[in-house]
């Protein structure tokens, strides 16, 4: 989960549906004092008392040391601004949407084996190996105690990287891991699905019955494990996650909220028609209309299990790329573009627009160029007081309108 180091898991998203981006978390005052060798002593003796063994604290931080580029790295993490369609056509390249399906003819029986016991298809769990990793080719190259004790040690995101580094010691008391194994991403993040060490040690599963967990070097292991966290984020068996759709020229833009949730029949009689335009199917869970680049771009039907990809990742254009890969990994086609081109604003222009809003009345939000959840409904309310259609996404339009 590799993006999940920039902003934390949450248990349940629906609070952040319409999180669009991702970027560096603001500095908070620093309350780490004394050096890395000082607060390295205490956090051994703190995770000892918390009921992990001597012998897991001093082998898995045995040799560990405060890593500078590791903080540079961290702390220069830039606003993650691109649009759905740009993010997604990189991501789903030909290439994955080759590779694909044959990983998924390659290990059916393991993929049927762990649907059946967990309820989540292949298709969402090779579609995550596909971009956390490219299939594995891509594991990382940074020591994972060293990277999670810097990042512990840092005053920016201190409490987090303490859960993460007392879930890697838990990972090497179980045995999983060797400290000397545990290469990954530059926050920590291991194996094929780019497990944080905090969700390994709660859901790392073994299931190729070596009796480790281990979620770097077998492939069993890791997508059983994916497979056991994305059901701890409820997933719902057998249903669908993303659809996507076509919509109308004109409709009630402000149905496309998160908190607007209908039936197929009730989104095909507002006009919403599948991707080849023809009539919805029939049936199925509740869902509601996700328009990332507004009314213009590509439209979606969301249904409950969508959420629990933003309990993978929050940031949305990240989960809607993964579960629109998943969903052509299953046989769907492709998405509808929308009509003509969509001009998204530049990040000094969102932070421009967010402070007109500030002094309109439409946001309290500090401006900060990002497109998240309070953004998109400050823009809706503003596009609704000067009589855009109220698609709550931020365009020129609306940008000239509150410059008058």
């Amino acid at each position: 989960m590799r993006a999940m180091t920039i902003l934390p898991k949450p248990a349940l998203a629906a609070a952040m549906l319409l999180a669009t981006s991702l970027g560096a978390v603001a500095e908070v005052p620093c309350r780490t004092s004394g050096s890395f060798e000082k607060w390295l002593a205490d956090f051994k003796q703190e995770a000892i008392a918390s009921g992990i063994s001597r012998a897991a604290v001093e082998k898995g931080l045995a040799g560990v040391a405060y890593d500078p580029a590791i903080i540079k790295r961290d702390h220069g993490q830039g606003v993650f601004q691109q649009t759905f369609l740009q993010f997604s056509d990189r991501m789903v390249s030909s290439d994955r949407l080759s590779r694909g399906p044959k990983l998924l003819r390659q290990h059916a029986d393991l993929f049927r084996r762990i649907e059946a016991k967990y309820g989540v298809p292949g298709a969402v769990l090779v579609a995550f190996w596909g971009l956390e990793t490219d299939f594995g080719s891509d594991l990382g190259k940074y020591r994972a105690p060293n990277s999670v004790a810097t990042l512990a040690y840092d005053c920016r995101r201190a409490e987090m990287f303490r859960t993460e580094l007392t879930g890697l010691l838990k990972v090497v008391e179980r045995g999983d891991l060797a400290p000397d194994q545990m290469i990954g991403d530059w926050a920590g993040e291991l194996g094929h699905l780019m497990f944080s060490p905090h969700d390994y040690a709660r859901y790392g599963t073994d299931f190729d019955g070596d009796g480790r967990a281990d979620v770097i070097h077998s492939i069993p292991d890791a997508m059983a494990s994916g497979a056991a966290f994305l059901q701890a984020l409820g997933w719902r068996r057998g249903e669908p996650w993303l659809e996507s759709v076509r919509v109308p020229e004109e409709m009630d833009w402000s149905k496309a909220d998160p908190e607007v949730r209908a039936s197929r029949a009730d989104w095909a009689r507002a006009g919403v028609r599948a991707v080849d335009g023809s009539a919805l199917p029939g049936g199925g869970p509740q869902a509601w209309l996700w328009l990332p680049m507004g009314r213009n771009g590509p439209a979606f039907l969301a249904y409950p299990n969508f959420d629990v990809y933003l309990g993978w990742n929050k940031a949305m254009v990240y989960a809607t790329t993964a579960a629109y890969y998943a969903d052509r990994l299953a046989g769907a086609p492709p998405l509808a573009r929308g009509r003509g081109g969509v001009t998204p604003l530049s990040s000094d222009e969102v932070r421009r627009l967010q402070s007109l809003m500030v002094q309109r009345g439409f946001s309290d939000e500090e401006p900060d160029g990002r497109i998240g959840q309070a953004t998109r409904i400050a823009v809706r309310k503003a596009q609704m007081a000067v009589g855009l259609p109220a698609d709550s996404y931020p365009d020129k339009a609306l940008l000239a309108a509150l410059s008058r």
